[in-house]
C-alpha cells in the first residue's frame, strides 16, 4: 500500500537553524513519522532532507509526497535527469546542494514515489501540520509517542 506523505523544511534564519518533518495521512488523520534538525542550514536543504526522509520511511511500499517545494519537485522531475547525464554539472558551473540533490534522485529513481506540488501556507491541513513540525524539529521538538 502505498504512503501519502506531507514534507515541509524549516530554516529561521535563513540560512541558519533549520527542522524538517514527513507526515503520514492514513485516512482522516495525519502524524508525524520523521522529524530532523541542523543547526546550520537552509530551508531548501531542510525540504531536501524531508523528501529524503520519507522515502526512506516509506520504503518499498512506496509513496505519494505531498511538497511546497516547487523547486524539489522540478527537480526530481526535470533538472536531475540532465544533470547526471552530464556528470553532475550544469551548463552555468556547479549544481547547489549536490549532496542533497544526488542521493534524493537516487532515492527517487530507485522506490516507487509519486510528487504532489501543493500550495504552501494556503490552510491545507497536512501542509500545515508538516510545517507546524518542521518548525517544531528545529526548536529540537522529538516525535510524540504514539
Amino acid at each position: 500500500m502505498t504512503k501519502i506523505l506531507w514534507t515541509d523544511g524549516s530554516a529561521v534564519p535563513n540560512p541558519g537553524a533549520g527542522g524538517f518533518a514527513v507526515i503520514e495521512v492514513v485516512g482522516n488523520n495525519g502524524k508525524p513519522v520523521v522529524v530532523g534538525k541542523d543547526e546550520d542550514t537552509t530551508n531548501i536543504r531542510m525540504e531536501g532532507k524531508a523528501m529524503i526522509a520519507a522515502i526512506k520511511y516509506a520504503g518499498d511500499e512506496g509513496c505519494e509526497i505531498h511538497s511546497d517545494s516547487r523547486f524539489w519537485i522540478d527537480t526530481l522531475e526535470k533538472w536531475a535527469p540532465n544533470w547526471q547525464k552530464n556528470g553532475w554539472v550544469k551548463r552555468d558551473g556547479a549544481i547547489k546542494n549536490l549532496d542533497i540533490v544526488q542521493e534524493l534522485y537516487s532515492l527517487y529513481t530507485e522506490y516507487s514515489v509519486k510528487l504532489v506540488w501543493e500550495k504552501g501556507h494556503a490552510g491545507t491541513r497536512f501542509n500545515e501540520m508538516a510545517d507546524e513540525w518542521a518548525n517544531k524539529a528545529r526548536e529540537g521538538a522529538k516525535l510524540p509517542e504514539m
